[in-house]
């Protein structure tokens, strides 16, 4: 069980923390013998809702992980003590979860739990691979070794995803504007000009009736499209966030044209970046596999992994398993896995195949950016030309004929 206490060390000091231990008698037992005074101690699962520590609420920045990563392997290669390591890192934090989390792992190390232990005991801030690293270096005793390849995975993890991110904000900022412009001439430009058009008592084009009845149907049953809208993104959240709707847009995001190569991609450099730092990190073939489909991010090819462990379990090679999914996992990606086995260097392999489908991700990132600009800047010119048009052009008509 965990508990939530607060205690006063032998200099006066105030320290709060959690702890876990089988009971209350147990965990004030081990404060005491650390030199604390128990002030207060709570179950964490009887204290209010607003006060629990919800995992929901423990995320931690990818760049804080990679800074926090890189910091225990200089510390940890340098003799520092795991407790000492925690506290320093605590206490210099910029980030104020990170701190608290640190504290609180601090708190566990130094009550004898070990280190990917108290990792666990925060899944938000630290996923199953992380952990299962960690205990992989406790167990080989290359712990600042195993720091150091974290803080090189979560790096390149960091690069790619910022990279992906900075290029898709000048698109949906000039989208934005497009919704926006359009939005506001057909509720306050479109209207007046059609009133005049109106008054005149001429026939109009059949584009221009077009917009101004978009324009009237925007105006008066406008808000009516905007809860329905809401309704149905509310109802595509939840959807989204079962397992069906999970599987469903995660088979729609591979099945798009590009954008489902681009993230075919980006899901095999993941995959085959997992397994090279899991492998070099001395964890086994299955642990790897099944960690690797719990952090790949797509059910889809969880799904794979899934299956493909399974046969590995029952004497199938890694290569052999894959292949049994030629539409997801490329033959070029399965013959070099399967030269990777033959020749013993399956870790140096994955290790390529990695940072040649970044090189690829990154260059289809590129061009669907390159692509993307011109399209959008020269949509939302034409947008707003045919709009303006379809009504001044009758306008002129109109004037040119009196």
């Amino acid at each position: 069980m965990i508990f939530k206490y607060k205690a006063i060390e032998q200099d006066g000091t105030a320290r709060d923390g959690t702890i876990d231990a089988a009971g209350r008698d147990i965990a004030v037992a081990a404060l005491q013998r650390r030199g604390l005074v128990v002030v207060s101690i709570t179950d964490e699962d009887t204290r209010p809702f607003l006060e629990r520590n919800l995992s929901f609420f423990e995320g931690v920045a990818l760049k804080d992980l990679v800074v926090f990563s890189r910091q225990m392997s200089t510390l940890l290669e340098a003799q520092v003590s795991a407790v000492k390591t925690f506290r320093l890192l605590g206490a210099e934090s910029e980030n104020t979860n990170l701190r608290k989390i640190i504290s609180q792992i601090a708190d566990d190390v130094q009550s004898g739990i070990s280190i990917s232990s108290a990792l666990n005991k925060h899944p938000g801030a630290f996923s199953a691979f992380y952990v299962n690293m960690v205990r992989a270096g406790e167990e080989s005793g290359k712990l600042n070794e195993v720091f150091s390849h974290l803080a090189d995975y979560l790096d390149r993890t960091y690069e790619l995803n910022s990279k992906a991110r900075n290029a898709l904000i000048y698109p949906a900022f000039v989208v934005s504007t497009f919704i926006v412009v359009i939005i506001l001439m057909l509720t306050l430009v479109i209207p007046k000009l059609s009133d005049i058009l109106l008054e005149s008592g001429q026939d109009v084009p059949f584009y221009t009736a077009v917009v101004i009845g978009l324009s009237n149907f925007i105006v008066d049953y406008g808000i009516f499209f905007l809860i329905v809208l809401a309704l149905g993104g509310l109802y595509a959240i939840r959807f989204g966030r079962g397992e069906a709707g999970k599987k469903y847009f995660d088979e729609l995001k591979i099945s798009l044209p590009y954008i489902g190569d681009l993230y075919e991609k980006l899901y095999l450099s993941r995959f085959a970046d997992n397994m090279d730092t899991m492998l070099t990190s001395g964890i086994s073939m299955l642990r790897a596999i099944e960690i690797t489909g719990l952090v790949v991010d797509n059910k889809v090819y969880e799904e794979i992994l899934k299956n493909s462990g399974e046969l590995v379990k029952g004497g199938s090679s890694l290569s052999d398993s894959l292949a049994k999914y030629p539409d997801e996992i490329p033959q070029i990606m399965i013959q070099m896995i399967r030269v990777g086995e033959e020749t013993g260097k399956l870790g140096y392999v994955l290790k390529t195949l990695a940072k040649f489908y970044k090189r690829e991700v990154e260059g289809a990132v590129d061009t669907l950016v390159s692509l993307i600009e011109p399209v959008l800047v020269l949509g939302l010119g034409l947008g707003v030309g045919f709009l303006l048009s379809s009504v001044l052009i009758p306008i002129y008509n109109i004037a040119g004929g009196i």
